[in-house]
C-alpha cells in the first residue's frame, strides 16, 4: 500500500512539474472552433508558447501516446485547475478528455500540414556513394532514344534477379550531405526521376518508366520502390537527450527558409533522432570586425532562436524535417538543439 501511494504521489508531482513549466501564449483565447483547414500544431499554438507539448495539459490525461482526433466544430477549452492550466474539447454538452473517436479518420484535423511532406515520405531518399555505385543502372532505351520517359522502355544491367512484379525506381545522385561542423559526408540524395516497373529479366533487364518528373538518362540507378505509409498525425515531441545539429540541406534550392518549407539535418537514426522529434533553431551568430579595436580583431554575436522544426522522416546520418515556426529568415548551417523549456 505505501508503494502504491508513494507511485500515485510521485506522478502527480511528475504532473505538477509538466503543467508548471509550460508557458502559455500571452494572447491566448480562452476557446476556440476548430475550422476545417486547421492542424493540431497551429491550434495549440493558440494557447501555449510550446505547441508540441498540448498533450501535457489535457484534461485527465498526462499520458497519451498518440494525439487525439480533433474534428472541424469541436471547441477547444482553457480552464485552469488549482492554477494549473488545461485543455478540454467541448462537442455540445459533453466535454471529452483524449479519446479515439469513431468517426472517418479523413475528416479529423492533421497534427502537420500533411501535403507539405507527403512527397519526401518515399522520394527523395538517402544512399551512400558505395550504394549508389553499386545499384543497377540505365545502359540504353528502345528504339535508340537517347533519353527515356513514360512510353519508352529501358534497358538496365545488374538487374537480373529482379521480379516482374516488383516495383522500382529510377533515381539520380544528387546533392551531397556534410556534417555542419566537421564536414564528413552522410551521404547523397538519390533523386526521384521516374516509378518503374521491370517488363523482362535478364542482364540487361528491361523496365518501363511511369510517371516521371524528369527524363530518364543513361546512368540513372534503379532501385527497388519504397512503400512508406502516409502518417495522418505525428506525435511530437521534444529528444530526451541533448542533441545538437546544424541544417545542412534545403528542398528546392530555397535560399530564404520559412515555415512548411522542408530542411534537411546533419543528424539521424545513429544519433538517436527519431520521427516527431521537435528541436529549436538557432541562428548562428555572425563573426564581425571590431571597429573599435581594429586590425584583425572580430567579435561573434551570439546565438539567436529562429524558429522550431518537426522531423518527419530519419536515415541512419541525416533526417528531413518540416518548420514549423520562423521569427526570422533561416538558412543553411543554423543551428538544431533539443528545446529548453
Amino acid at each position: 500500500m505505501k508503494k502504491i501511494l508513494a507511485l500515485v504521489i510521485g506522478m502527480l508531482f511528475c504532473w505538477n512539474v509538466l503543467a508548471d513549466d509550460i508557458e502559455l501564449n500571452p494572447s491566448h483565447p480562452d476557446r476556440y472552433v476548430v475550422v476545417r483547414g486547421d492542424t493540431l500544431w497551429d491550434i495549440s499554438a493558440r494557447f501555449l508558447k510550446t505547441p508540441w507539448r498540448w498533450p501535457d495539459i489535457w484534461q485527465g490525461n498526462n499520458q497519451i501516446a498518440n494525439p487525439h482526433l480533433i474534428y472541424p466544430g469541436d471547441i477547444i477549452e482553457l480552464t485552469f485547475v488549482d492554477g494549473q492550466p488545461r485543455l478540454s474539447i467541448n462537442r455540445g454538452d459533453k466535454k471529452l478528455s483524449p479519446e479515439i473517436r469513431r468517426s472517418n479518420l479523413d475528416d479529423a484535423i492533421p497534427m502537420i500540414p500533411i501535403d507539405a511532406i507527403a512527397p519526401f515520405l518515399n522520394n527523395p531518399r538517402v544512399m551512400s556513394e558505395d550504394e549508389y555505385e553499386e545499384a543497377p543502372y540505365v545502359v540504353a532505351f528502345d528504339d535508340k532514344h537517347a533519353m527515356g520517359s513514360p512510353g519508352y522502355k529501358a534497358y538496365v544491367l545488374r538487374l537480373e534477379e529482379s521480379k516482374v512484379e516488383d516495383g522500382h525506381t529510377v533515381v539520380r545522385l544528387g546533392e551531397e550531405f556534410k556534417d555542419g561542423e566537421t564536414d564528413e559526408s552522410l551521404g547523397f540524395e538519390a533523386m526521384f526521376i521516374a516509378e518503374s516497373t521491370v517488363v523482362r529479366e535478364g542482364d540487361p533487364a528491361t523496365i518501363m518508366p511511369t510517371k516521371s518528373t524528369r527524363e530518364v538518362r543513361k546512368g540513372d540507378r534503379v532501385v527497388p520502390t519504397l512503400e512508406n505509409p502516409i502518417v495522418q498525425n505525428y506525435h511530437p515531441h521534444a529528444p530526451d537527450d541533448d542533441i545538437r545539429g546544424r541544417i545542412v540541406g534545403v528542398v528546392d534550392g530555397v535560399r530564404n527558409v520559412g515555415k512548411y518549407n522542408v530542411v534537411i539535418i546533419d543528424r539521424g537514426q545513429k544519433d538517436g533522432i527519431e520521427v516527431g522529434h521537435v528541436l529549436q533553431i538557432d541562428q548562428a551568430g555572425e563573426t564581425i570586425r571590431d571597429i573599435v579595436a581594429g586590425g584583425s580583431n572580430t567579435a561573434t554575436l551570439p546565438n539567436e532562436k529562429a524558429g522550431v522544426l518537426m522531423v518527419f522522416r530519419v536515415f541512419d546520418r541525416v533526417s528531413y524535417a518540416l518548420v514549423m515556426g520562423a521569427n526570422r529568415a533561416l538558412h543553411r548551417l543554423d543551428i538544431v538543439r533539443t528545446p529548453q523549456h
